[in-house]
């Protein structure tokens, strides 16, 4: 399932460079994940790099966009051929 950045974000910047997908980008009053780019970190590392270094932990799993670890797998595959 993709992540999703909540209101308690403090816009610190810390999230955005993290993320290798480039799924994290500043939205008009705080920073947004695109649950189109986000694998979750799958296929670069173990853990979500956006929710380690996050300082408020308001970056919970999004329940509206639900996926399981193949297919966060598969959508890595996507992004990385089409960044080929």
């Amino acid at each position: 399932m993709a992540l999703i950045i909540t209101d308690e974000c403090i816009n610190c910047d810390v999230c955005e460079p993290e993320c290798p997908n480039s799924a994290i980008s500043e939205g008009e009053e705080i920073y947004e994940i695109d649950p189109a780019l986000c694998t979750e970190c799958v296929g670069h590392y173990d853990e979500p790099q956006c929710q380690q270094v996050c300082p408020v932990d308001c970056i919970p799993h999004d329940a509206d966009n639900v996926e399981s670890r193949d297919q966060l797998m598969e959508k890595y595959e996507r992004i990385m051929a089409a960044q080929a």
